[in-house]
């Protein structure tokens, strides 16, 4: 086969643009970091890179709904801590008005700190979060008791938080139905409270002392409500930190999947660039004059 100058110059020229395009990748890559730029580079590595990324926006999701859930649950604690300890004074004030010796007056002034217990529970029953009743079941922009009566507002239903794939849900919420013990649509609780003051007003030491065991029925009935709220923020803890370690896995596989590795690329960078000076070089020789410029 007859090689002529346009052959070998053709040739020079494919090679030459090779070596440059490999040292503006190397030079690419040494930039941004990353050894894909566009998809026609690794098409597996790119089909992987998304796939890892949208896995990593779904775990963002289940992440702040964790995060939420725990903030809640947070606060549920609180409120029932908060319930119990009143339930706690409650006892303790009829108690002390159970003992025949007081007088009149020293019976009506617990009474009214009975009352201000009474207050406070509904205050806090009516306990928000994020602009939310708590304790009103779905009826969260309802707000659940009310000072004129023992009456409930809300619901008896269940909010849950997705918090993992497959449709892994917990329940946040505690309805108030279950902690103020609502039967027929009456709170019994404020309902003891209301008997325990009458009583003090009344000055009927038996009825005061009778009380005492249904305020021990209500108390009890509350820490089992804040015993398996707590149950249910521990699993948030543990499904939290599982989040945490799944999203510390995806960002390692990301960055192996994506990310250059910037020494290796250095190496390739140098070495390309000698190839590319040689191919300079060489292509200074074989781009010469030939026959013809000598017989013009």
């Amino acid at each position: 086969m007859r090689v002529t100058n346009n052959m070998l110059v053709m040739n020079f020229m494919n090679d030459y643009n090779n070596n440059l395009e490999r040292l503006q990748k190397d030079q690419n890559m040494l930039s941004t970091g990353k050894k894909i730029s566009k998809p026609s580079d690794d098409p597996v590595a790119v089909a992987n890179t998304l796939k890892i990324k949208t896995e990593m926006a779904r775990n963002d999701a289940y992440t702040k709904n964790t995060d939420d859930a725990k903030s809640w649950l947070s606060l549920t604690d609180t409120a029932l801590g908060q319930i119990g300890d009143l339930l706690q004074s409650a006892r303790d004030l009829a108690v002390q008005g159970s003992n025949g010796t007081l007088t009149q007056s020293d019976m009506q002034s617990i009474a009214a700190q009975v009352d201000q217990i009474k207050q406070q529970l509904i205050q806090i029953g009516n306990t928000q979060y994020n602009g939310r009743y708590i304790f009103a079941g779905y009826k969260t922009d309802t707000k659940p008791f009310s000072d004129s009566s023992n009456g409930y507002a809300g619901d008896d239903g269940v909010i849950q938080f997705e918090v993992g794939a497959g449709g892994n849900r917990i329940q946040v919420n505690v309805t108030g139905d279950k902690v103020f013990d609502v039967s027929g649509g009456t709170s019994q609780l404020l309902n003891v409270m209301d008997n325990l003051s009458n009583a003090l007003k009344s000055g009927d030491n038996q009825t005061v002392s009778n009380i005492i065991g249904d305020i021990d029925n209500q108390l009890a009935n509350v820490l089992a409500i804040r015993a398996d709220a707590g149950a249910k923020a521990n699993r948030i803890d543990l499904t939290a930190n599982r989040l945490s370690d799944d999203n510390y896995n995806f960002t390692a596989l990301l960055s192996k999947n994506q990310d250059a590795d910037i020494a290796q690329v250095i190496t390739n960078l140098k070495m390309d660039e000698n190839v590319y000076r040689a191919s300079l070089a060489s292509g200074a020789m074989i781009i010469q004059p030939s026959l013809v410029d000598f017989l013009r």
